[in-house]
């Protein structure tokens, strides 16, 4: 079977696509001879880490979720003078003996465990939102990403860095986009010290309360009333720690991508891999394998969107466009709870460990579930593996800011729909308190309409890069008791973002409705609520009782309590 030309068209003689405009740093001759052991390029957006401890690479990583600039130049700031002189110097591959051995076994005995053994550091810059999460939908694999609750986007890049706003830029997206681009990060950037003012005056700094730590609390509140008004265009960084099987699904499944931007970076991502695990990748390029397998993937996607098509179902939305949280199905009750908790210790087998539970009463049921439990003195603290015989399937409306968070969590079955701006967008009632209500509305408005721009021009794929975090998705969470401990504990969090903690706590709420023993195991769900934390879980109250009125989701199935 031929390689499909598609597979690599992306890719030019550099490794990537040679019309999409990526910034370049420069670095003095100094800072390229502290750099060149350690990374597997000094130009191009896509590159590896080499001949370092894997705790400085965790650490490198670690740290550049919050800072500003790209890792080599955190490298250079941080972290160079702390590597010890004398290290190797990078040796472009794996060894021959390696190889040999990786063949022999991979390739002669078609063990893929082999893949999971061996892993590497590769760092994914300058690549819009819409690309994160394609990026991290593989759930064997680490990610750390840039945040856009702690970074702003106000200021354009320097000259040498190309000079302008950090969002994705292609020609094939034409000058209209470009423009309604820069707008939207004009209107965020003279927007961003006028809430910060607001801000300012509104919690002035306390009695005894340091200055710098009152301005970063003013300069995060800014910032996250605003992160909506980015566009899912908006540059970021995303380091990425995975096995050699992980990235050959990851670049495949990049390569069978319909959107430019996943295929380019598939490309790079390869060619990077190529220079320092390429025994564990030789399988993509190989048209009975990689090949085959990228095919295989764009006709099943083919087809389903075809047969989307045909039962009707690629209408746009026309629903209401309100936050929403729904419970659409239950799999297991709290009585199959108990039961898989006791397995383990048990020498019974199932049936007969279930038949013990079904005869105790309500109030020994709920000292069985506290005492498997136990005291959790911090949400670290979870139950085991019997808590994953329970499990819930979410439909959740929110805006992308917050689906973009949430997607992160990677133990659970996540789909999502594609962004659009048929499910509306919520503006925040202190961003209009600081008077610039009417600008976030301009902003919602110019993307939308750069959004329809591009679909008129076909480019289905690619317009959703106009859209503004603000702007709501549909998706789905299928998660078991385990994992749903795990994300409304943390997401309802204080600390969080309050889009993220309404889902959350709307999560909670709808479990304690027919778990209420599984709802109180979750101690460490954080109730508090401020202003637009509250408006949020009402639109969504609001929207649960319209759902209902209308009769269009079922009672999930199997409802059932420790009563």
């Amino acid at each position: 079977m031929p390689t499909d030309p598609r597979m690599f068209s992306a890719i030019g003689a550099r490794g990537y696509d040679a019309s999409v405009r990526y910034p370049v740093e420069d670095f003095s001759q100094e800072e390229r001879a502290l750099l060149a052991p350690h990374f597997t390029n000094l130009d191009r957006p896509v590159f590896a880490l080499v001949n370092l401890p894997e705790t400085v690479k965790g650490a490198l990583f670690a740290r550049y979720s919050r800072y500003s600039g790209t890792v080599r130049r955190l490298f250079l700031d941080e972290f160079a003078d702390d590597i010890a002189a004398g290290e190797r110097p990078f040796d472009g591959a794996e060894g021959d003996r390696a190889a040999k051995l990786y063949e022999r076994v991979f390739l002669g005995y078609g063990d893929d465990s082999i893949a999971q053994v061996g892993g590497a550091h590769i760092a994914c810059e300058w690549i819009s939102n819409v690309l994160t999460k394609i990026l991290q939908r593989g759930r064997l694999a680490a990610y750390l990403e840039q945040s856009t609750r702690y970074i702003p986007y106000d200021k354009p890049l320097p000259a040498d860095a190309g000079g302008s706003y950090r969002y994705y830029r292609d020609e094939e997206l034409g000058p209209e986009f470009g423009a309604a681009m820069d707008e939207l990060f004009s209107i965020y950037s003279r927007s961003l010290s006028q809430v910060e003012t607001w801000a300012a005056e509104r919690w002035p700094r306390g009695d005894g309360e340091p200055e710098g730590a009152w301005e970063r609390s003013i300069r995060a509140k800014a910032l996250d009333l605003l992160r909506g008004l980015l566009p899912a265009a908006t540059l970021s960084h995303v380091g990425i720690y995975a096995s050699g099987q992980a990235y050959e699904q990851l670049i495949m499944r990049l390569m069978a991508s319909p959107l430019p931007e996943a295929r380019a970076f598939g490309g790079m991502i390869l060619s990077e891999l190529q220079q320092v695990m390429p025994s564990f990748v030789s399988r993509v390029e190989r048209p009975d394998r990689g090949g085959e397998w990228i095919s295989y993937l764009e006709r099943r996607r083919e087809a389903t969107e075809s047969w989307v098509e045909r039962l009707g179902l690629d209408r746009r939305a026309s629903g209401d466009d309100a936050p929403s949280v729904e419970l659409v199905h239950v799999d297991g009750t709290e009585e199959d709870l108990l039961a898989a908790c006791l397995y383990e210790a048990a020498n019974a087998p199932q049936a007969e460990i279930g038949a013990r539970v079904d005869v105790l009463d309500r109030e020994d049921r709920a000292q069985l579930l506290a005492a498997l439990v136990g005291e959790r003195s911090n949400r670290r603290h979870r139950p085991g593996r019997g808590f994953e015989a329970l499990r819930y399937r979410f439909e959740i409306v929110s805006d992308y800011g917050a689906f973009r968070d949430i997607q992160r969590h990677r133990m659970l079955t996540c789909q999502w729909q594609r962004l659009g701006p048929d499910l509306g967008a919520g503006v925040p009632d202190e961003v209009r308190e600081a008077g610039v209500g009417g600008e976030f509305e301009r902003a919602l408005e110019i993307s939308r309409v750069a959004y329809e721009q591009l679909l008129e021009r076909g480019q289905q794929e690619a317009a959703p890069y106009a859209l503004c975090l603000a702007y709501r998705i549909r998706y789905v969470l299928d998660l078991n008791a385990r994992e749903a401990m795990h994300l409304i504990e943390l997401r309802s969090g204080r600390e969080g973002h309050p889009t993220y903690r309404a889902v959350a706590q709307a999560m909670h709420e709808r479990i304690a409705a027919i778990h209420p023993a599984v709802a109180a195991a979750m101690s460490h769900v954080d109730t508090s609520q401020e202003p637009r934390l509250e408006r949020i879980l009402s639109e969504i109250r609001t929207q649960r009782k319209r759902t209902q009125a209308t009769g269009r989701t079922e009672a999930p199935h199997g409802l059932s309590s420790l009563g």
